[in-house]
């Protein structure tokens, strides 16, 4: 280990002196890397209306929104837990990509030109990446628009566009509105895997569960493989993402930083773009977006 740091941290020193705003030098290696990982958080779809469902405001009527996904929720009324995902659906199908979302996919159109790697990682539920045309996206906590069997024998993975995704949720999801206003939904009118006609559950990964192994090796794969780490609108506090770019900086590659934080999340990035993504994402790849 010290003879890693001896090599590594020196090179990591040099590129902290240009971390700041720097388009061209960060434009540079960014074109000559023939593998890039990307690494995207709430702050990216923030621009796009999709509320952050974490922290002190993260409140749905009188729930805490974290309080609502987790798998003892939904045992006890998956009802409430449902309207509130159908509420997030609504919320998300409605949206439309910003610039952030819009700049990286038509990068990842550069790089299939050039026979270059380019792979989203998104802790994101929206799809508002596969809406903006990205195609090798990677969704670490899974998907609004997929639904999951709850019956062990099926447990069959669908996806789901319908909205509302049950007519009991129809006029249904209003964060202003009292839970003890509503009328009661039933636990045969909430929605069905079409399949086995068992109760389905929203596509994902709540508090309290593991991430798809096999998401994870994809997920693994790609930061290992990299040539550089672009990470963009994330605190990086969630595990397991929160160790990635850490890790790509630890070898000496580059980490570039888009979020609206004066202050860099490590002193080990090599490039750190404050502001707003939709507007500095697209400067720093050279993307032109038409409006």
């Amino acid at each position: 280990m010290p003879i890693l740091k001896q090599f590594v941290f020196p090179a990591l020193n040099i590129m902290a002196k240009r971390k700041i705003s720097d388009y061209a030098g960060f434009k540079k290696i960014l074109d000559e890397s023939k593998n890039v990982a990307v690494l995207t958080g709430a702050g990216v779809s923030a621009e796009s209306g999709i509320p952050v469902f974490r922290g002190a405001g993260g409140f749905w009527r009188t729930h805490r929104s974290q309080d609502l996904a987790t798998p003892q929720a939904f045992a006890a009324n998956p009802a409430i837990v449902w309207e509130f995902y159908h509420y997030r659906r609504n919320i998300a199908f409605n949206a439309t990509p910003n610039n952030a979302h819009k700049a990286l996919a038509e990068y990842e159109k550069k790089c299939k030109d050039q026979g270059r790697q380019f792979t989203i990682i998104t802790q994101n539920v929206d799809g508002l990446h596969q809406k903006a045309g990205s195609k090798n996206v990677i969704e670490l906590h899974g998907a609004l628009h997929k639904v999951k069997c709850t019956n062990s024998k099926c447990k069959l993975i669908d996806e789901n566009y319908d909205n509302p995704i049950c007519e009991a949720f129809r006029g249904r999801g209003d964060p202003a509105e009292e839970d003890y206003n509503l009328p009661f939904i039933d636990k045969k009118d909430l929605p069905t895997c079409k399949k086995c006609h068992h109760l389905v559950r929203p596509y994902i990964v709540w508090f309290g569960e593991n991430l798809d192994i096999d998401i994870m090796i994809a997920a693994r794969e790609a930061i290992d493989t990299c040539d550089i780490c672009l990470v963009i609108g994330t605190s990086s506090v969630v595990y397991p993402a929160a160790m990635f770019a850490p890790e790509v900086a630890e070898k000496g590659k580059p980490v570039a930083e888009f979020n609206l934080n004066e202050e860099p999340a490590s002193e080990m990035f090599a490039f750190h773009f404050p502001g707003p993504c939709g507007t500095t994402l697209p400067k720093a790849m050279g993307i032109n977006i038409s409006s």
